[in-house]
């Protein structure tokens, strides 16, 4: 896999930026749903950010949208304090292999990985070095402010450093600290957990759809349903089951409904979901 994207440029009509020693805060190599997420994210702190994808003209589009420029992985690794390392687990290996000579003559950059499953020891051994690692496991939501990224460190990342990246991630949402032994638990959760919550409000709005109201309706009055919900529970010291119970009147139609989710497992198949994401996280730190 190679993310040097100086490759046949001039046929497609792009031109890589002459980059200058100058102090990109953030580069990103590979800008798929994640990484171009994270990157409008980082964006609305700094623009001094470089861009890297094999899909040349995405890169390119991402940059002019968010107003950065777009490099070949080599810059990205040479000038940037910060890199996203931003490609699937299995691709890993094969692009650290390839900017190997690169991070050795920058050996005080600082690896952003977002792998599920792989540790820093593991990104360590690929990249063939020491290197100051921070461990995230961010979801999508970061690309709108309202993300959840858990991180971890490398024992070499000072408290400088780690304070100056979350400060520029600030606006992608809450940054956790967690234990590198709970990230890929934690990936299950709240990596993996916006698909649940998309598949749990597509449930209410066909349900609204099913009892005669259009989807055009449906779905916005399902998000909304969701969101104050949330809002509530965030906002409540009661426990959850206390929360439940406020809701539902004796002999109403809540109650009802509560019964219809009993019956069918409902709790008990988003638990199950969330183990199965932890499971895949954890083959794919074998693998």
């Amino acid at each position: 896999m190679s993310l040097n994207i100086g490759i046949n440029m001039d046929k497609m009509g792009i031109h890589l930026p002459i980059i200058r020693a100058i102090n990109y805060r953030f580069g990103f190599i590979g800008v798929g749903n994640m990484g171009g997420a994270l990157a409008k994210a980082a964006s609305r702190s700094t623009k001094q950010i470089l861009l890297c994808d094999n899909d040349v003209e995405k890169a390119v589009a991402l940059g002019r949208q968010i107003g950065c420029e777009f490099a070949d992985s080599h810059s990205v690794v040479a000038e940037c304090e910060y890199v996203f390392l931003g490609v699937k687990p299995q691709m890993m290996a094969d692009m650290l292999g390839e900017i190997k000579k690169t991070l050795e003559k920058n050996p005080d950059v600082i690896l952003v990985s977002m792998a599920a499953g792989l540790s820093i020891e593991t990104i360590r051994k690929m990249a063939g070095g020491d290197y100051k690692i921070i461990r995230i496991m961010p979801n999508l939501p970061v690309e709108v402010g309202e993300g959840e990224i858990l991180y971890t460190t490398s024992e070499n990342v000072t408290k400088p450093e780690l304070g100056k990246f979350l400060n520029l991630m600030k606006h992608a949402g809450q940054l956790t600290a967690m234990p590198e032994n709970l990230m890929d638990a934690g990936c299950a959760l709240s990596g993996c957990g916006p698909a649940f919550v998309f598949k749990f409000i597509r449930g209410l709005a066909q349900g609204a759809s099913e009892a005669g109201i259009d989807m055009e309706i449906a779905l916005p009055l399902a998000i909304q349903t969701v969101i104050g919900a949330a809002a509530m529970l965030e906002s409540n010291t009661d426990r959850i089951d206390k929360m439940i119970d406020n809701v539902c009147s004796p002999g109403g139609s809540t109650i009802e409904g509560v019964k219809s989710l009993d019956a069918s497992g409902v709790e008990k198949a988003i638990s199950d979901a969330v183990v199965a994401s932890y499971n895949r996280n954890v083959e794919l730190g074998q693998s």
